[in-house]
């Protein structure tokens, strides 16, 4: 069924946990990313956790810009039902926020006492509009910036410490000495501008006694690629796209700490042939990309198939199709991943399901590809991608996946031995006496290009063998709860279902969880036996068409009658609306089963 958005003004149930959301929002060079990130850190350094989302207008840089925030006490993957405070340094086409920024008459609207009145749309909300002299403040003042302000405004309504706020500051100041006690001092002024607002503020956080340390501020594209050279990946070639550029970003200075290498290709062809090339020759290998990309890598990623050459593709999704919507997230290039290649052609797809899990999933996908001797697709998408979280240190890393490589001189090597796992020994070119052709041509045992159907058949058996046989343990998925009624999802949905779970838990309505990590192939025995005892199942997904429910069908057998919740990008799914709908789904099985 699909999924409509609560109205904005619909109230949270009291089991909500006890968060803060603020979006700081202005024009293009207004910088509110800054401030946004500035305000994580000090959130962080205070004790806290949070979540920061960016989101830009169809200009994707250079126009209208909000950083979305919810911060609290524990850890936090979904943004917020609604809003306690929207910052504008501006009001420019600030309009188009109106649906991803919801308020109620609770928030509080602040906007600069020069620019005018809010918009109608945001007013509309009502919320209690506030004018602030931002800009008046930081005018004589050499080298200030009018997002300290907004920053300095923004953390005294969150109840950060000013200390903290500060320290944020301080530990990212690249400039002058001078500029930097500017700053500083209209970050003051903006936090006093918050004791004359007693009687409208919204409550602000407690503040834990100790900041616990070890945790990371770390966004998904970042933790993709921490992830990725943890797992020994020494060669990255890709082509920007949004919004995969900032893990390239990322990488390029990483990758040369360990002596990797990352090449800007001229398009999205020649990157995924280039990290084929460098894995054939021994090196674990990434691109990354999105929708439009990996669609132009589809006849390379079936080549790594039959040839049998491990390498790993992290696509950070957008709303499609085409160009579609290139900086709103959207699940919908699953049925793709899953099946989007000609031929039968068996390969690795894995979804992490939080910013934190970008790190260990597309770790593990390097591990597995390495292992399996397979391509391995990781579906990121542009909310985990080009958000930032406060996350627990992740558990340490096992070390490079070792690869099953051929020793030099083996009499008779057949480099695609039909082997009782479908895992044969590789060689490294240059290894001696071990030579073979490795091509995207069907082929014997040995490489030798072959047309013949026992060859074919073997070959076909073998790809799918290995994978189909691995074991892959306890990380395909993460199983919660017992109930009869269960919720299965993937990806950055994950955050949203698992809070409207709680919710529905604390109003007395017990659900299970499934969150599908690997997809591909799809662990159906496994998910049997997770969904032991269910009667009815629910699969929530951002796509319009159903994607992961379609999948799921054409796999394996479902318990019941296997309904679907879902509507695609470019605005999240919110805990209030799923609580709302796994609340009537399950008042309707109830209904169903004679109960009251």
């Amino acid at each position: 069924m699909p999924l409509s958005p609560v109205p904005q003004s619909a109230p949270g149930p009291d089991s909500a946990p006890r968060s803060f959301s603020l979006a700081i929002a202005g024009s293009g060079g207004a910088g509110v990313m800054t401030a946004g990130t500035l305000l994580l850190d000090a959130a962080a350094r205070a004790g806290l956790y949070g979540l920061m989302v960016r989101t830009s207008g169809p200009q994707i840089r250079g126009g209208e810009a909000a950083a979305l925030l919810r911060l609290g006490p524990q850890p936090l993957a979904t943004l917020d039902d609604r809003f306690d405070m929207l910052l504008a340094i501006d009001w420019q086409n600030l309009h188009r926020f109106a649906d991803e920024v919801p308020l109620g008459p609770g928030s509080l609207l602040v906007g600069d006492s020069g620019e005018g009145d809010p918009p109608a749309a945001l007013l509309a909300s009502g919320a209690h509009a506030v004018a602030l002299p931002l800009k008046k403040t930081v005018k004589g003042v050499a080298g200030a910036w009018v997002n300290m302000v907004a920053l300095g405004f923004g953390g005294a309504i969150v109840g950060l410490p000013l200390a903290a706020l500060e320290a944020a500051l301080r530990a990212s100041w690249k400039r002058s000495p001078p500029a930097l006690d500017a700053n500083l001092a209209v970050l003051r002024h903006g936090f006093g501008f918050a004791a004359g607002l007693d009687g409208h503020r919204p409550a602000a956080l407690s503040m834990p006694a100790t900041a616990p340390p070890g945790r990371w501020s770390i966004s998904g594209n970042e933790a993709a690629g921490f992830g990725a050279i943890r797992a020994g990946v020494r060669f990255v070639a890709a082509y920007p796209i949004t919004p995969a550029t900032e893990l390239l970003e990322w990488m390029a200075p990483a990758l040369e700490k360990v002596g990797g290498t990352l090449l800007q290709a001229e398009d999205e062809l020649a990157s995924i042939n280039m990290i084929i090339g460098a894995a054939y020759g021994g090196v674990p290998s990434l691109t990354a990309t999105a929708g439009p990309g990996i669609s132009l890598m589809a006849e390379a990623i079936g080549l790594a198939v039959a040839a049998e050459v491990p390498i790993v593709i992290v696509d950070v999704m957008r709303g499609g199709p085409s160009t579609g919507i290139p900086a709103k997230s959207e699940q919908s290039d699953l049925s793709f991943a899953v099946a989007g290649l000609h031929g039968d052609a068996p390969r690795l797809v894995l979804a992490p399901t939080s910013i934190g899990d970008c790190l260990t999933t597309t770790e593990w996908a390097v591990r597995l590809a390495e292992t399996l001797q397979a391509p391995a697709i990781v579906l990121s998408d542009q909310f985990m991608g080009q958000s930032r979280a406060v996350v627990d240190r992740p558990a340490g890393a096992g070390g490079p996946a070792p690869r099953l490589v051929v020793a030099g001189n083996t009499p008779d090597y057949l480099r695609y031995a039909d082997t009782p796992s479908g895992i044969s020994s590789m060689a490294i070119p240059g290894t001696p006496g071990t030579m073979y052709t490795a091509d995207g041509l069907e082929h014997t045992e040995k490489g030798i290009p072959s047309s013949q159907a026992g060859d074919h058949s073997r070959q076909l058996d073998k790809r799918r063998r290995k994978l189909e046989q691995f074991d892959y343990g306890p990380r395909w998925a993460d199983v919660e709860g017992d109930a009869a009624l269960a919720i299965i999802t993937f990806g950055s949905t994950s955050g949203a279902v698992r809070e409207a779970i709680a919710r529905c838990a604390a109003a007395g309505v017990a659900l299970r969880l499934v969150a599908l990590r690997l997809l591909a192939p799809l662990q159906a025995a496994a998910l049997a036996q997770a969904l032991a005892g269910v009667r009815e199942v629910l699969v929530v997904e951002q796509n319009h068409e159903g994607q992961l429910l379609r999948y799921l069908r054409s796999r394996c057998d479902l318990p019941g009658r296997a309904t679907g919740l879902h509507r695609p990008g470019p605005l999240p799914l919110r805990p209030a609306e799923l609580t709302a709908a796994f609340m009537d789904w399950a008042a309707q099985q109830d209904h169903g089963e004679g109960r009251a």
